[in-house]
């Protein structure tokens, strides 16, 4: 028995409440170690008198379920619905050399009744209480995102384009270039994306700043005006919201555009400024042209996103910044009845500034979303009082490594993939923002090199995985796009632009999304299949006696899938045939959606 690879931490990934009665309970060991897990569990104050007249700690024993398994682990699981919401525990664990442990809060015991019998051996769950647990909007996990770069999308009333304006589409777009997207153009083709199944649209900034990015932002209380106004903007909400389609607004708290009122008071009266506590300030006069690198010597008069000189780094441990950032997150969910807030460089802001940013949203609105722009492992910012998700990207990079890109065989995926779902408790993964590219990224597109039939099995993966799936404009109807700003490109509307079977493709995937949103949402997560040698996948999600199972043929040849565990009928809900057969044949790089009755 490897007891170094096991791990169990309570209040954590390991121990959490599912809902205000239930508690979920997970150990990690080393894989193919450990024969059986069983948990001794029971309320810590409750006993009974023996025949002696002793009082014995009343408990139950019961195995655990092996659910996951990387290339280095196994996960073991089991749900607990403590009767007065406390628990002790402790595992029990068998060994393939027949050895027995007891691990505990103070470590391993031998298997002996001595170490079951001391309280303070156990690990303890102290009290479920629901208002510290997490808590995520339920809406989110049967929404499907369209995120939207504003200023690229639509250009729905030309008048109010800047002056140095270019044609729609007319040249790949440059990082300064604009093309007078806005916010009419989004209310023009709201029924396009009803029609494509959409329910919840991220916005990139619309506030005022004057680059086509928006995120040095001037006045975070603003419509930009080559956007629009308010009452445009409140239309596009009204009109989302009467077709089932919430709004999330993307907003950087980590820092503010430098021709901002507040930095150019900064700027002008130095050391006096009303503002100089509002930054990081290292030296004074602060100066543009001294931050940045220059001759291989990196020069900081104040801190900034990266080494911008444009994007001065807020101080949101300063309590004025605190108020005016604050309004700003309530004030447009109070007066525009928003849904949600994406924060970018989320992970440079303190969580002090979180804590606070999550109670007054939620304050203002209870089932608010709030998504962070964190590139990597975010558990710390998931626990249930700052975020309820993250932008998924480590999620994103294993379907890019194995769908897209062949760097990862199909074990090295289902090790990557599995451990995504063991790092968040469950109700974090169920409302996890999934994506396989957006503003920040090459489009996946062109990551697949022109490829459709990987990025068909990769939006198929995305929207077969827990969690909410996002697709980025323009990814339905094919457009191609390198890293920014070429993934910026123009929409196209024009028809004969549009690459319609991919459009279809997408619209049907949509679909099969909201017909089986229960079981891709809770379902339970195993693979029967996972053949390196055939280059196949086979992802099974079970949910209350449903299964559905999804087959990826990512070789260049026919894979002819016996399905062993199955003597039973299957509808193959993609093309709607029906079949008993336990063998299924799938075509290179083409995919078998299977539903049946367990």
């Amino acid at each position: 028995m490897e007891k170094a690879a096991i791990y169990h931490q309570p209040c954590s990934a390991y121990a959490y409440p599912y809902d205000k009665d239930t508690l979920h309970l997970r150990i990690r060991t080393k894989k193919d170690d450990i024969l059986s897990v069983s948990v001794i569990y029971g309320d810590p104050f409750e006993s009974v008198k023996n025949g002696n007249g002793e009082y014995k700690w009343v408990s139950s024993e019961n195995k655990m379920v092996k659910i996951i398994q990387t290339s280095l682990h196994d996960y073991w699981f089991i749900e607990i619905r403590p009767p007065f919401h406390r628990l002790q525990y402790g595992f029990i664990l068998k060994g393939l050399n027949g050895e027995t442990a007891f691990y505990g809060d103070r470590g391993f015991f031998s298997a002996e009744k001595g170490a079951y019998d001391t309280p303070e051996n156990y690990f303890k769950f102290p009290f479920i209480h629901d208002v510290d647990r997490f808590k995520a909007p339920d809406w989110v996990k049967s929404t499907v995102w369209y995120q939207i770069f504003p200023e690229r999308f639509a250009n729905g009333d030309p008048p109010i384009s800047p002056d140095h304006v270019l044609p729609w589409g007319s040249k790949d777009p440059g990082r300064d270039d604009f093309f007078g997207g806005d916010l009419q153009g989004i209310i023009d083709h709201l029924d396009y994306l009803q029609d494509l199944g959409i329910g919840g649209i991220y916005l990139n900034p619309i506030f005022a700043a004057p680059t086509n990015h928006k995120y040095d932002t001037l006045d975070y209380f603003s419509i930009d005006p080559h956007f629009g106004d308010k009452e445009t903007f409140r239309k596009l909400v009204q009109e989302s919201h009467k077709r089932g389609i919430r709004i999330m607004l993307d907003a950087v708290f980590n820092h503010i555009g430098s021709q901002s009122a507040q930095w150019q008071d900064v700027v002008k009266n130095g050391k006096n400024s009303a503002y100089k506590d509002w930054f990081h300030i290292r030296s004074y006069p602060v100066s543009e042209g001294k931050n940045g690198n220059f001759e291989g010597k990196t020069t900081l008069s104040y801190d900034t996103f990266a080494f911008t000189p444009k994007m001065p780094k807020l101080n949101t441990a300063n309590p004025e910044v605190q108020k005016y950032l604050l309004d700003i997150a309530t004030y447009w969910i109070r007066e525009f009845d928003i849904d949600g807030w994406r924060l970018d460089v989320a992970n440079e802001v303190d969580h002090a500034f979180w804590r606070k940013f999550h109670t007054a949203v939620l304050a203002e609105k209870q089932d608010v979303y709030i998504v962070g722009e964190i590139w990597h492992n975010a558990w710390n910012w998931l626990r249930g009082d700052e975020f309820h998700s993250v932008m998924n990207y480590p999620l994103t990079q294993s379907i890019i490594d194995y769908f897209i890109e062949d760097h990862i065989s199909a074990a090295q995926a289902v090790s990557a993939l599995n451990e995504h779902l063991m790092n968040e408790p469950q109700p974090v993964n169920e409302v996890s923002f999934n994506l396989l590219d957006s503003h920040d990224t090459a489009r996946i597109l062109t990551k697949a090199k022109g490829d459709k039939q990987k990025v068909k099995q990769a939006l198929l993966f995305l929207f077969s995985w827990t969690g909410s799936p996002c697709v980025y404009y323009g990814t339905e109807i094919g457009m191609d796009g390198g890293n920014d700003p070429l993934c910026r490109k123009c929409m196209i509307w024009d028809e004969k632009g549009q690459d319609q079977d991919m459009l279809a493709f997408t619209r049907k995937l949509i679909g099969l999304r909201k017909k089986f949103q229960l079981v891709l949402t809770y379902g339970s997560v195993d693979w029967p299949i996972v053949d390196d040698q055939k280059n196949t996948l086979c992802l099974r999600k079970t949910y209350e006696g449903k299964a559905l199972i999804f087959i990826f043929n990512h070789s260049s040849k026919v894979q002819h899938v016996t399905l062993s565990d199955y003597k039973i009928s299957f509808v193959n809900v993609w093309t709607g045939e029906s079949f008993t057969s336990g063998t299924v044949s799938v075509s290179s790089m083409q995919f078998i959606v299977l539903e049946t009755d367990l």
